[in-house]
């Protein structure tokens, strides 16, 4: 619609918002009057009409199979679109059209902001299916005549009340008809179903929806005050009430089709199971980010329990064992840490490295400088965890092997995405300047425990691929490429 408004008219951006917040709102007018609805807009020129949105009811058959947004037609070829834009009036004169043997009867209603025309809506219904309308339906007819007059008069929209169609109630939903006291005049099955998963016993019709939406809530003091004022239909506005287990939902629409408000619509819908289903969710998402935080602090305690144990250690090589045990356990608390504070199983892994290279940093204070260039972005929990164990083996063996006791050195650790959206892949550069790979190493084959264990992780768990090489000039140079799953 956008792109059709500014190519062909002249409206304001003002003007085109203002289109755009009708369209918000028109289905309700569609499945209303059970008709077809398209928007003409004069062009710039002023002697064609261009369509820029169209809706077909839910309520139902269709008067077009086909698109018509986009099409051009002169001025002339229809009247009812004339006489709707010159004189700013609802047109109803005419007979019937018939379109592929279906007769169809044609509308047009002005729209009108600020005094102004700005296009008019043409309202297709299609006669094959007309019978003798029920209650029901005459209710609907009735709202959609008002609402047609209140868009006429430039009165509806509402200014500042965007609606979400995909949340607001529709319709089909429920819908009661109010008068102007707040009585209700017309119930539909729905919203009398509604409202009996609230608590109601009676019937709707004749009662006052506002302080007997009030009755029904659990809630006393000021709620109810803006409860009765929601249900009453008094201004546009929508919230849920909740009582007896169930909870609906509720929009409110003042009918003021000649500038007083002669009653009101509120369409409702039932909730309850909806919400239900949000509880459980929010319950288990507490739940499992309470769990890692659990894990998280077990953890903790497990490497302060063997931390205090290498301190009691008389050996050098098992206080170092104890001490290695001890990062490899700190870094998979931080994952944990890290899934204790999301919503999902996914964590960003950037803050993870930078957490880990600093805890294995520890090892030489002051002696090597590490640092990471590139982004790992955000991984699933699983492809999280190992790799975390997988940086700090690597790292770890880097700084106790690559820089003799007190040589100055760095160590870098890189990161770089690719492959496909489907199927993304990360690879993992760890290079160090220091004394290099010792003669007839094989990464594959020998090594100390650190390095079994990076085999094992990235070939079984990642499966991915491990490497060491001797680095360009001086040092050791480690890559990992490991699959990350679709890049989001």
């Amino acid at each position: 619609m956008n792109d059709l408004v500014r190519q062909h008219t002249a409206l304001s951006e003002s003007d085109l918002e203002w289109l755009h917040l009708l369209v918000s709102e028109w289905q309700l007018l569609s499945d209303l009057s059970f008709a077809d609805l398209v928007l003409w807009v004069p062009t710039l020129d002023g002697t064609r009409y261009v369509s820029v949105a169209q809706m077909r009811p839910n309520t139902g058959p269709t008067s077009y199979q086909d698109d018509m947004v986009g099409h051009l037609v002169p001025r002339g070829r229809r009247p009812l679109l004339d006489a709707a834009l010159d004189e700013g009036r609802i047109v109803r004169e005419g007979d019937p059209e018939w379109r592929e043997e279906v007769p169809v009867r044609v509308e047009s209603i002005p729209v009108r902001r600020e005094g102004r025309v700005l296009g008019v809506i043409a309202r297709n219904t299609n006669l094959l299916t007309v019978r003798t309308p029920s209650r029901l339906e005459l209710t609907y007819l009735q709202s959609a005549s008002d609402l047609a007059q209140m868009i006429a008069a430039g009165s509806f929209p509402f200014p500042g009340q965007q609606v979400d169609m995909d949340a607001s109630p529709r319709a089909g939903d429920g819908l009661i008809r109010l008068d102007a006291d707040g009585i209700v005049q017309y119930a539909s099955p729905n919203a009398l179903s509604a409202y009996h998963r609230l608590g109601l016993a009676s019937d709707l019709v004749g009662q006052h929806l506002g302080q007997l939406t009030a009755d029904l809530a659990p809630a006393r003091g000021p709620v109810d005050e803006a409860i009765v004022k929601l249900a009453s239909g008094y201004a546009p506005r929508e919230a849920e009430v909740e009582g007896n287990g169930g909870v609906i939902q509720l929009r409110a629409i003042p009918l003021k089709p000649k500038g007083a408000r002669i009653g009101s619509l509120v369409l409702l819908r039932d909730v309850t199971e909806l919400r239900r289903r949000e509880r459980e969710l929010i319950t288990k998402d507490a739940t499992i980010r309470e769990i890692h935080h659990r894990v998280k602090n077990n953890l903790q305690t497990v490497a302060a329990l063997l931390r205090l144990q290498s301190r009691r250690m008389d050996s050098d090589q098992g206080r170092e064992a104890l001490n290695e045990a001890v990062r490899r356990v700190g870094s998979i608390a931080i994952v944990h840490e890290t899934l204790s504070q999301n919503l999902d199983e996914r964590v960003e892994f950037d803050e993870i490295a930078d957490r880990v290279l600093a805890m294995v940093a520890e090892i030489s204070p002051g002696k090597v400088n590490c640092r990471r260039t590139g982004r790992f972005g955000i991984l699933d929990a699983e492809v999280a965890t190992p790799l975390s164990m997988v940086l700090t083996e690597v790292l770890q063996n880097a700084l106790e092997h690559a820089f003799a006791p007190g040589e100055q050195g760095s160590v870098e650790v890189s990161a770089l995405r690719g492959g496909t959206r489907e199927e993304a892949r990360l690879l993992i550069t760890v290079r160090d300047d220091g004394r290099g790979l010792p003669e007839g190493f094989d990464a594959q084959r020998t090594g100390n425990l650190g390095l079994q264990i990076v085999r094992t992780l990235v070939e079984g768990e990642l499966g991915g691929t491990f490497d060491m090489l001797p680095a360009p000039g001086r040092g050791t140079k480690v890559v990992l490429d490991v699959p990350v799953g679709p890049d989001k």
